[in-house]
């Protein structure tokens, strides 16, 4: 008397789990590209609004631009939240990094009014080049966004 089979057999199984793993090979390098696209998306955006606040604070104050990112905002800058000049919390306090990006802002000339500094460069380059970000990125005073696909990024670099 032949019994039934119950339950699935080592070869059904086998082919089961190949297709899954063949599946998965196809779509890991997918999400990983899109990953990389978002942070650089994000980082964009972080420069955006960096480049806003500098221009927010520059009117409301009415000085120049300001000596470092904290006093631009976040929980702990000096423009309370009614002020309105709020960068992301993470790019605002140490170490100033976001979504796989170093955020990096240096101030030069300080000629503006009452000696505050009268230009500002901030440099977003991926923490680990081809993991986290494949592009690196720069803006200034002049709040044109610049980008470099090998190091980083400067003024001479093509715009966005």
């Amino acid at each position: 008397m032949k019994r039934k089979q119950t339950g699935f057999s080592l070869i059904e199984l086998l082919i089961v789990v190949a297709i899954i793993l063949i599946i998965a090979a196809i779509a890991i390098p997918s999400l990983i590209q899109s990953k990389m696209t978002a942070n650089e998306a994000s980082a964009v955006q972080t420069l955006r609004d960096i480049n806003t606040a500098e221009s927010m604070y520059s009117v409301q104050f009415g000085i120049g631009f300001s000596q470092d990112l904290p006093s631009l905002g976040g929980t702990t800058g000096t423009a309370s939240s009614t002020n309105a000049l709020l960068i992301p919390d993470p790019v605002a306090q140490t170490p100033n990094t976001k979504d796989g990006f170093s955020f990096t802002y240096v101030v030069t000339g300080n000629n503006g009014p009452n000696g505050t500094p009268s230009n500002y460069t901030v440099n977003a380059n991926p923490i680990t080049p081809g993991s986290t970000g494949r592009r690196w990125f720069y803006t200034d005073e002049t709040f044109v966004i610049h980008f470099n696909t090998t190091s980083s990024a400067t003024a001479n670099d093509p715009p966005i």
